[in-house]
């Protein structure tokens, strides 16, 4: 397994922290009885969603040598 280094870190907190916020909005858009709230709700779930593929595309993007903080030379 290869280390990400402290910008795999910061992806990894990120990626926590979003969860975190969907599974939060998702539970007011299932549970409240008030129509406003859950649409208000599911307005945060569709931008947490997308704020987590956001994350999961600037990562795909990066030069795996920004992740991987690995010593080459112990290969």
């Amino acid at each position: 397994m290869t280390s990400l280094g402290p910008l795999g870190d910061l992806f990894h907190k990120l990626n926590n922290h979003l969860g975190i916020v969907l599974v939060n909005a998702e539970l007011i858009e299932a549970k409240c009885p008030d129509e406003g709230t859950r649409t208000r709700a599911a307005d945060v779930v569709q931008a947490a969603v997308s704020a987590l593929n956001a994350v999961k595309e600037i990562h795909r993007q990066l030069p795996a040598d920004l992740l991987d903080t690995r010593d080459p030379s112990k290969n």
